[in-house]
C-alpha cells in the first residue's frame, strides 16, 4: 500500500464543480437551445442566464482539475512532492532533537522530515477540523506506518495557542497552513511558533505571503533581525520549486519559505 497524502485541492471540490457545470449545460439546453416550454423575452432570459451559468462553473471546474492534477502526489507534475522534499533540505535537526511541524494535514511534510532526520523526534499538530475532513490523525499515523517511520508522533492543537512551553523545539516547520487561519494579524500566529522555539534554532515556514494575508514581511523580517534572529529571508516558491509562470497560473505568486535562524 502506499502512504495517502491527499490533495491540497480536494477530489470532492472537483467533482461537486464538475457535476455542477453538466447540471447547468443540461438546463442551457434544454430552456436556452431547445427552449422547451419557454418562449418570447423569457427565453432570452434563460438563454443568458444559463450560458452564464454554465461558462461560470465550467470554468473553475477546468482550473481547479488542472490544479488537482498539479498536486497529486503521486500525480506526473508531483508538485506537493517537490514542495514537500524542497522545504526538508532547509530541515537539518540537531542529535537527538525536538521538530515541531504545524498544520501537519495528512503528515508528508512530518514524515518526510522524521526520514531525514532518524536521530530526531518529530511531531505534528494540527486540528483536523471538519473544514478539512479528509486529513485526520489517524491518516497521519497510517501514513507514517506505512512509511517505516517511528521517530515521530502527531497530536491534535490549534497553531494560535501551542500546547508547549517557550524554548522547546530545535526546529519549527509548516507548510501552507497558517494562510487558512482565520486571523487579523498572520504575523502573531508566526511569533506564536518562534515562541516555542529554543535559542539557536531553525525555521523553515513555508506560506502563501501576500500582503493581504500577512502584512508587510519585510518589516517583520526587520523586527526579527532587530530581535537577535538570524539568516531570515524569504525565498520565493516561483524561484525554488517551479517557474514564475506556473506560480502565477497556480496562484502561488506569494508563496515563500520563511527561513532563519533564533
Amino acid at each position: 500500500m502506499q502512504p495517502d497524502y491527499q490533495n491540497w485541492v480536494p477530489k470532492g471540490m472537483c467533482i461537486g464543480l464538475w457535476c455542477g457545470s453538466i447540471l447547468a449545460m443540461i438546463l442551457f439546453i434544454i430552456f436556452g437551445v431547445l427552449s422547451i416550454g419557454v418562449s418570447g423575452t423569457f427565453h432570452t432570459v434563460l438563454f443568458i442566464l444559463t450560458l452564464l451559468l454554465m461558462i461560470g462553473l465550467f470554468i473553475p471546474a477546468i482550473y481547479m482539475q488542472i490544479l488537482h492534477q498539479a498536486f497529486d502526489y503521486h500525480g506526473k507534475r508531483k508538485l506537493s512532492k517537490t514542495i514537500i522534499e524542497g522545504i526538508t533540505e532547509y530541515v537539518k535537526a540537531p542529535e537527538n532533537g525536538k521538530v515541531l511541524d504545524i498544520g501537519c494535514g495528512s503528515g508528508a511534510l512530518t514524515i518526510a522530515v522524521a526520514k531525514k532526520n532518524p536521530n530526531a523526534l518529530v511531531t505534528g499538530l494540527d486540528r483536523w477540523g471538519k473544514e478539512y475532513a479528509s486529513y485526520s490523525k489517524a491518516l497521519c499515523e497510517s501514513n507514517a506506518k506505512l512509511e517505516g517511520v517511528s521517530n515521530i508522533y502527531f497530536v491534535q492543537g490549534d497553531a494560535t495557542k501551542l500546547p508547549f512551553e517557550d524554548n522547546y523545539f530545535d526546529t519549527i516547520i509548516s507548510n501552507y497552513c497558517i494562510h487558512n487561519i482565520p486571523s487579523k494579524n498572520r504575523q502573531e500566529i508566526l511569533k506564536e511558533a518562534l515562541r516555542t522555539l529554543k535559542k539557536g534554532g531553525t525555521f523553515a515556514i513555508h506560506d502563501i505571503y501576500s500582503k493581504g494575508k500577512y502584512g508587510d514581511m519585510d518589516l517583520f523580517i526587520k523586527e526579527l533581525k532587530e530581535e537577535g534572529y538570524e539568516k531570515v529571508e524569504l525565498i520565493w516558491t516561483k524561484d525554488k520549486f517551479m517557474k514564475p509562470g506556473e506560480a502565477k497560473f497556480l496562484s502561488l505568486a506569494d508563496s515563500a519559505l520563511l527561513i532563519g535562524k533564533k
